[in-house]
């Protein structure tokens, strides 16, 4: 069937070459055959969850240092490695000289126990010696920016010099900002000022941060920070421009700290929060299993602030007993200090200011409890052999049920699962499943969930995403591949959210993972938003996401797709308050797809809605040099009845929103 307007154009193609793109999809559309949707708008058939969609974050890919936490100082506590003060190196100038070391014997306090110790020799106004930071794959100098620096340092005797701070070119020769701290004593104290850049700057990456002395003598750094400006300006706060990103996707809720970050490699390294509350110059930090230290500057306080900036709220994993190397802590009476340590937790996101923890709570600056409704008991426990989660998990659900009954308890042995990995002892409100597949299979299976066994218990699936690599995410040749994923992934993820969706009536929540990816340090693929230190932007999977996201609706409407021998998957919702019918329709094929669109049960339709359409060629994708590649465009619909023709593209996500009683 003929079409008679080609309404969308391949973004994919340049300026230039747009005719020619108008005129492949208008072959493409005369070639498509039609398919039917037909919609029951006048018996809906469930609620849709109120905590569609959310968002799952953890310490991979540098997401929080060198990435959403703002401060750019890496190896800033000089704990990254006990031999040597990594991101480190000595600065001489002229004549100068001096040499560097970690120093155990002057430390700064317990959680910082070697400071970094700066022996000058040689140095003059005019041949300044001193030590540089290379920051996370550089520093953001951008024009017009006052940047917040602060450091501990002490003297020996008879230094009594200052310390100049300066963000410098890599080859040295530009100085972009510097500020002078006079008279460095011989104590620790700390010390604090701004570096302000000018209008005029070309924002760079090749910068370093410079402190200097023009004097001989030796002191010691204890500790050494410096931060942009950050989202609304807070303290130890986040990266302006990617939590736009995050706050852009409208989540309901966060899941925090993970993942495999909650449980480390061993139970001493896995996430104790408790170590995490107070000043960061006091927070030790610890080794994270993706391959570096993480500085915990991301606490548990500031995953709380970050939750409530945004809008969403907390789904808090609590560490149950195993950890990724296989450790495991026996139910019963070893269990128990571990599962006190989880109600302190819950303690102190919700107790009031007269409890312990939540006097705590209001001491690190947040008086008021965090609505919490969901705990998740441990993170991926199907890989315990030990078969103890059973045990683990009833240990938890009792004490955590017992003093709050109203949560609901998250077990993260899903359904899919073998019989005996399953958990039996107690029945969960949800179950936590995970699912990395290609994207073919995500395609194929999208049909999954409609056939889920709807006694439950309720589903969370707290890890999701398509890759369009012929290997596994965790796969090294990955690699080789770009951090984040292209259209045709996109196409992938979009099908399986239409699946969810469409039963979202016990899929109470779900969030795409990874979240983040410094495209510098990356260990997984694909990821939804990439960065560097300077520049932000989403993948084609990002903008399927927030299309879904920013359209959700509350009422799941019951539809039926034919489309003959065409791949397609679908989605009906309902946005009462706003009179409007959410339909979502996702080709994964070459060629357009022609949908009669039926509305049954509807007394009138507005003429005139609205399409959103994400499309390109299926190995478009967005990076750092081209930001904005592939993006949704929206449009205006026309004569729209109660039956009428949409023209979806191929290789195509759209999301149409028609106002219909």
């Amino acid at each position: 069937m003929k079409l008679k307007r080609i309404t969308h154009i391949n973004r994919s193609c340049g300026k230039s070459a747009r005719l020619g793109c108008l005129l492949v999809q208008a072959m493409v559309f005369t070639a498509a055959a039609q398919a039917l949707l037909t919609i029951e708008a006048d018996r809906p058939v469930a609620q849709v969850s109120p905590t569609f969609y959310g968002l799952m974050t953890e310490e991979i890919n540098y997401s929080y240092d060198g990435g959403l936490y703002a401060e750019l100082v890496r190896n800033r506590a000089f704990r990254d490695n006990s031999q040597k003060p990594e991101s480190w190196s000595v600065v001489a100038a002229g004549g100068a000289s001096a040499e560097m070391a970690l120093d155990p014997q002057q430390p700064l306090n317990a959680a910082i126990p070697a400071s970094l110790r700066l022996a000058v020799s040689a140095a003059s106004p005019g041949a300044r010696a001193g030590v540089a930071n290379s920051g996370y794959w550089g520093f953001p100098v951008k024009p017009a920016t006052t940047y917040q620096a602060s450091f501990y340092a002490k003297a020996a005797p008879g230094f009594g010099g200052a310390i100049t701070l300066s963000l410098v070119s890599e080859d040295g020769a530009t100085v972009y900002a510097s500020a002078r701290v006079a008279q460095i004593g011989e104590g620790w104290k700390a010390y604090a000022t701004t570096l302000a850049t000018d209008g005029k700057v070309v924002p760079t990456t090749k910068a370093r941060l410079v402190l200097s002395v023009e004097q001989p003598g030796t002191i010691w750094l204890g500790f050494v920070s410096l931060f942009p400006p950050t989202w609304k300006n807070q303290p130890n706060g986040f990266r302006p421009d990617l939590m736009q990103m995050l706050v852009d996707l409208h989540p309901k809720f966060l899941r925090f700290p993970g993942g495999n970050y909650l449980e480390g490699n061993t139970i001493e390294t896995r996430f104790d929060w408790k170590q995490t509350l107070g000043p960061v110059e006091q927070r030790p930090g610890h080794p994270s299993p993706w391959g570096y230290r993480s500085t915990d500057g991301m606490g548990l306080a500031e995953f709380l602030r970050w939750g409530e900036d945004m809008g969403a709220a907390p789904v808090l994993a609590v560490y149950a007993g195993y950890s990724l190397q296989g450790a495991h802590v026996e139910p019963g009476e070893k269990l128990q200090p571990f599962v006190q340590d989880a109600l302190d937790e819950i303690e102190y996101v919700t107790g009031p200011v007269t409890s312990t923890w939540g006097a705590r709570r209001a001491k690190d600056g947040h008086p008021a409890p965090y609505p919490l409704h969901y705990v998740e008991i441990g993170n991926e426990d199907f890989f315990d052999k030990s078969g103890s989660y059973d045990g683990r998990f009833a240990q938890f659900y009792d004490a955590i049920k017992a003093k709050y009954p109203q949560l609901e308890c998250i077990a993260t042995v899903g359904n899919e699962q073998p019989e005996g990995r399953r958990v039996h002892s107690r029945r969960p409100d949800l179950v936590d499943e995970h699912y990395y597949s290609p994207v073919a299979a995500f395609l194929k299976e999208s049909g999954r969930f409609d056939n889920y066994d709807r006694r439950g218990p309720a589903i969370f699936v707290g890890e999701w995403a398509a890759y369009e690599t012929a290997f596994v995410p965790w796969d090294k040749r990955s690699e080789k591949e770009a951090p984040t994923p292209n259209l045709r992934a996109a196409l992938g993820d979009a099908a399986w959210m239409a699946a969810m969706e469409r039963n979202s009536d016990f899929i109470k929540l779900n969030c795409y993972a990874p979240l983040l990816v410094n495209v510098h340090g990356r260990q997984w693929r694909p990821d939804l938003i990439g960065y560097d230190a300077l520049h932000v932007y989403g993948s084609p999977s990002y903008y399927a996401c927030q299309m879904f996201s920013r359209n959700v609706g509350d009422e799941i409407l019951p539809a039926r797709l034919i489309a003959g021998a065409s791949q397609m998957a679908y989605s009906v919702t309902r946005d009462r308050a706003q009179g409007e019918i959410i339909i979502k329709l996702v080709n994964p094929q070459p060629l357009a797809q022609v949908v009669r669109v039926r509305l049954v049960g509807v007394h009138s339709v507005n003429r005139k809605g609205t399409a959103s359409v994400l499309e390109a060629l299926p190995e478009s994708t967005n990076d750092l040099e081209n930001r904005k590649n592939v993006v949704p465009v929206t449009s205006e619909l026309s004569d729209i009845g109660r039956e009428f023709e949409y023209g979806l593209a191929a290789n195509a996500v759209a999301v149409l929103k028609i106002k219909a009683k």
